[in-house]
């Protein structure tokens, strides 16, 4: 088997994991408990009738740059007039509070565990370039009057590939249609950069698919990220 190595929920992770013969489902069990191995939905399903946990069900999609882009969108306004678009520039903990919200209880993406886990195991990571690569210029956040970050769109290179890694905002009606209008501008912005695509996963369940397939997005496959049985040693 064929993987990148990574960090995913705090464990390390075999990311696009591909098997090229035979033995690679008993030699993941061997060789990698703890682990989580994320790749085709065949490979998934192996491992999880050994006795391996589902970590996350997600549909690859990608979108072609170099012909038309949806049109750009007005941010709508609130109280203090529509939110600012700036550069991913701060510190990750200034996300924290709006995408912690964005992924709720009930959310498809929710982390179960406090505020301090979550960030530590998943927002860190992603923004520190251990999950999908280092963060590129073309990430963008949104911002209120008050300089507060309400939404974001993050993309990392992912083995040479744009990849939006997360793309999040406050929920709530006062801030409707910042995600869409903040997509927009990162997908004109990578053009314009000379990005010739990008891809995304997205959740089984997550009504943004829906968005997503509006922008242009197109399906590329259905992929499983699963826990293998055991603890990772130490």
């Amino acid at each position: 088997m064929t993987y990148v190595r990574g960090e995913r929920a705090g464990l390390p992770c075999a990311d696009l994991a591909e098997v090229t013969g035979p033995g690679a489902v008993p030699a993941v069990l061997a060789g990698m408990p703890g682990w989580a191995v994320s790749g085709g939905v065949e490979l998934g399903r192996a491992l999880l009738a050994e006795g391996a946990r589902v970590l996350r069900h997600a549909h690859g999609m990608r979108r072609e740059l170099t012909g038309d882009l949806p049109p750009l969108a007005p941010f709508p306004a609130g109280p203090d007039g529509p939110p600012s678009v700036v550069p991913y520039d701060r510190d990750p903990r200034a996300l924290l509070p709006a995408w912690r919200a964005a992924f709720g209880p009930g959310h498809p993406d929710h982390h179960p565990g406090g505020d301090e886990e979550a960030f530590r195991e998943r927002l860190a990571p992603l923004l520190g370039g251990r999950v999908l690569g280092p963060v590129l210029p073309c990430s963008a956040l949104a911002v209120d009057g008050g300089d507060r970050v309400v939404a974001g769109v993050i993309v990392t290179d992912r083995e040479g590939q744009p990849w939006i890694a997360d793309v999040f905002r406050e929920p709530g009606p006062r801030y409707a249609g910042v995600g869409d209008a903040l997509l927009r501008h990162v997908l004109a912005d990578a053009a314009a950069r000379g990005l010739d695509s990008l891809e995304l996963a997205v959740t089984d369940g997550n009504p943004a698919r829906r968005r997503y397939e509006t922008l242009g997005f197109r399906l590329t496959g259905t992929y499983l990220t699963v826990i293998v049985p055991g603890a990772v040693p130490d």
